[in-house]
């Protein structure tokens, strides 16, 4: 058995993208429409992890999901956890749980599903502003 992917129905193909592949960093491995079933399938990856995808599907027609908080959430590894949070912020991302702890943190996409991050090997030192930085919402 091996993993292929986890799925996210997404509302907005254009702010999922600019969420996912622009702020988040993953990169856009094969995009396909299907006309007759009226979709769009986009899948994403970690750069230089690709046997880890994130499957985004768009249906044409309009749908309403219920929160995202149902589907728990996807986790990543980043490099260095305060340049990834700086860059998602730089992108209008709101951080909802910061990384006090130099360790996690977390932040949702614009579909409402909840994406941990969590730095690779030790947790940083604390550092401001993201030392003080209030929980936004939930996660």
């Amino acid at each position: 058995m091996k993993y292929l992917h986890t799925m996210v129905r997404v509302t907005d193909i254009d702010a999922s993208l600019r969420f996912y592949r622009d702020a988040l960093g993953l990169a856009e491995l094969s995009r396909k429409d299907y006309p007759q079933g009226r979709y769009t399938l986009v899948f994403l990856a970690a750069p230089g992890d690709e046997s880890a995808q994130v499957e985004l599907t768009f249906n044409w027609e309009p749908e309403s999901y219920g929160g995202g908080r149902n589907f728990g959430h996807l986790a990543y590894e980043v490099e260095d956890i305060y340049a990834t949070c700086r860059r998602l912020a730089e992108h209008g991302v709101t951080i909802n749980r910061p990384p006090r702890d130099g360790r996690m943190a977390f932040v949702r996409s614009p579909d409402g599903i909840s994406i941990e991050l969590l730095q690779r090997g030790a947790a940083q030192a604390p550092a401001e502003p993201w030392r003080s930085m209030p929980n936004s919402g939930s996660w």
